[in-house]
């Protein structure tokens, strides 16, 4: 019941008309593709709303800049900030420093440490990350039929979802259906392409052997698939599983390397943070945990999404 008021809510926050004034974001890094997209969305729903002028910062994925950042919204007298956290251990801090000034504050995509302890001017948007991994653990399960060796790749060990989409692949691999199922190699490769291709040649130079590469973002999936590719193994022998649904995701899905992936609405959550952020700067009361529902994608489907991101 909670969750289904949250996505109430948020439908309801994305048609307000209220005014906001300036809005800070400090997002954690401009050249990351999903949260660009993220970005994207939140300036071209600022168009939308009168008056309402967005200050977007890169933090580089410098917790102490975006601290910063934090800091000189504060002092430039924005009516409302909206952070997407580099590291969300330090949204307590980032909080506390929103709180003392009055100012609301909205957390995006990543979810803060404090979720549950927010002031009532502060709120987080996002997708529940308990569905993300839930449903790409259970479709790889299905393409494997229960049985064989995975390895998985994560994201950055600070990040909330990062944690929980390999718990939630955890789970489902206990369930009985999935029990032939084993995780061979479990290791980070920071949301990164590049990271993601390399880690999955080191498993091959291990010999480590497996039949699905579970990924918890597609940035580490496409990695993946250039790593496998450069070792001459074909797609077709693997099984290869990303989370966000972005375009070359989609190129990927469509060109056969690629097995399946989960839609994260990132535009969404980018108008529904600008709309919590425009609503509490106005006054208005916001539930403090807005979810936009994450969707399973396979090539069955997949015409479906190639135009949302």
């Amino acid at each position: 019941m909670k969750k289904l008021l949250a996505i109430v809510s948020l439908t309801a926050l994305m048609t307000t008309s209220a005014l906001a004034g300036s809005v800070g974001v400090s997002m954690a890094a401009f050249d990351d593709n999903f949260l660009t997209v993220l970005r994207n969305g939140m300036i071209k729903h600022a168009e939308s709303l009168p008056n309402t002028d967005l200050q977007v910062e890169d933090a580089q994925n410098d917790v102490g800049k975006q601290l910063n950042q934090i800091q000189n919204f504060i002092a430039s007298g924005v009516d409302a900030i909206i952070v997407n956290p580099v590291d969300t251990d330090a949204t307590v801090a980032m909080s506390k420093a929103a709180e003392a000034a009055g100012v609301p504050l909205v957390y995006v995509n990543r979810e803060p440490v404090n979720v549950d302890t927010m002031p009532d001017n502060q709120a987080f948007v996002a997708s529940n990350e308990i569905v993300s991994g839930t449903l790409q653990a259970f479709e790889v399960c299905k393409l494997l039929g229960g049985q064989g060796n995975v390895v998985v790749m994560m994201g950055e060990l600070s990040n909330q979802a990062a944690v929980q989409r390999t718990a939630d692949v955890h789970d489902v691999f206990k369930l009985p259906m999935c029990a032939g199922i084993k995780i061979v190699e479990e290791q980070t490769a920071n949301w990164s392409r590049v990271q993601g291709a390399d880690l999955i040649t080191n498993w091959l130079s291990a010999g480590v052997e497996f039949d699905a590469v579970i990924a918890n973002n597609d940035e580490m999936a496409i990695g993946a698939i250039q790593g496998l590719k450069a070792a001459g193994i074909s797609m077709d022998d693997v099984v290869i599983a990303g989370i966000d649904a972005t375009q070359d995701a989609l190129a990927a899905i469509k060109a056969g390397d690629q097995d399946l992936t989960v839609f994260q609405n990132a535009a969404a959550q980018g108008s529904g943070a600008l709309d919590a952020a425009v609503a509490l700067a106005a006054g208005k009361s916001v539930a403090q945990k807005l979810y936009v529902p994450f969707e399973l994608v396979t090539p069955v489907n997949l015409a479906n999404y190639m135009d949302k991101n």
